[in-house]
């Protein structure tokens, strides 16, 4: 979704590992600012960058998915990207493949100083006039979910499961200040759950509990939130919509998320001096979430271009 600089030979973003590791040397201009292809020799495999946010990566996606030099009916597709994670459900460095999507923008909000002493958080889902208003119903003009297909996504996490990840003591320091949450305090490991997408980079314990009851509300209790991302929202809508005019195939596409850092606060901690050490330095396991993201994606890439799972 993003480079520090350029894709080869400096600082890496998401892109760049697998640019040099995969030695993706032909490039194709895509017609729309900033956007290329990369592809391997044989034109087997391809990465792209789509840029951050939910609108961003829904412009690259399309333009990608109409450009007549590329046949996508048949490829699959690795979303690998870094997240945000909820402490309650993961570690810096977790590898999260991802069931549902849900969109963290649409909403009506209200500042949470103005907001009723009885509501729980300030954003409202739309057509509705209270947070988390039953009966649920799905809105006839946009889309709040979106599922990843769940023979594919099972498949990719059972082949990847047991993938060591690198530890180290920078993150075991790092995680040990989450005293009161067990699973932020292990090494990393490979895990799924659901990402929220959302162009604005949150953070604190209230907005986690808003991502929590958020991503519940919306996926009727079949989704729970370990991640948050600012892109996919973006990206599946545009593969939704490719997909209802035939040009890629929504059942093989997965989504890889590793954890760059919390979401929130550690206890003593406030969320704004939380937010400012991420914002002021690098993400808190910057690096080690590249390197999940190309370690973990990477075995289910070599898998996809060994044979078609025909799941």
């Amino acid at each position: 979704m993003f480079e520090v600089g350029q894709a080869r030979g400096d600082r890496p973003g998401e892109l760049q590992f697998w640019v040099e590791r995969r030695k993706l040397d032909r490039e194709v201009p895509l017609g729309i600012a900033d956007a290329k292809a990369y592809l391997s020799a044989d034109g087997k495999l391809m990465a792209i960058m789509t840029g951050v946010g939910n609108t961003a990566a829904a412009a690259t996606i399309t333009a990608l998915g109409l450009d007549p030099r590329f046949d996508l009916r048949n490829a699959y597709w690795v979303i690998a990207g870094i997240a945000g994670i909820d402490p309650a459900d993961g570690t810096l460095g977790d590898a999260v493949w991802t069931d549902y999507v849900v969109e963290g923008d649409l909403s009506h909000e209200i500042d949470a100083r103005e907001i009723p002493a009885d509501w729980p958080t300030g954003y409202v889902p739309l057509r509705k006039t209270t947070p988390y208003a039953m009966p649920y119903a799905k809105l006839p003009y946009s889309d709040m979910v979106y599922p990843l297909n769940a023979k594919l996504t099972d498949w990719a996490y059972q082949l990847t499961k047991d993938q060591p990840l690198a530890d180290s003591e920078a993150l075991q320091k790092l995680r040990a200040h989450h005293t009161d949450k067990p699973n932020a305090l292990r090494p990393p490991a490979v895990l799924k759950g659901a990402n929220l997408a959302s162009s604005t980079f949150w953070h604190g314990r209230l907005l986690n509990q808003w991502a929590n009851d958020w991503v519940r509300y919306h996926t009727e209790g079949k989704g729970a939130y370990v991640t948050t991302a600012m892109e996919d929202a973006g990206t599946l809508h545009a593969l939704g919509r490719l997909a209802k005019g035939g040009r890629v195939d929504y059942d093989r596409v997965l989504l890889l998320r590793t954890a760059s850092n919390f979401d929130m606060q550690a206890p003593g901690e406030s969320a704004a001096t939380s937010l400012a050490g991420e914002s002021q330095g690098s993400l808190s396991a910057f690096i080690p979430s590249l390197e999940a993201a190309y370690q973990v994606g990477g075995v289910v890439v070599d898998a996809l271009l060994a044979g078609d799972p025909k799941l």
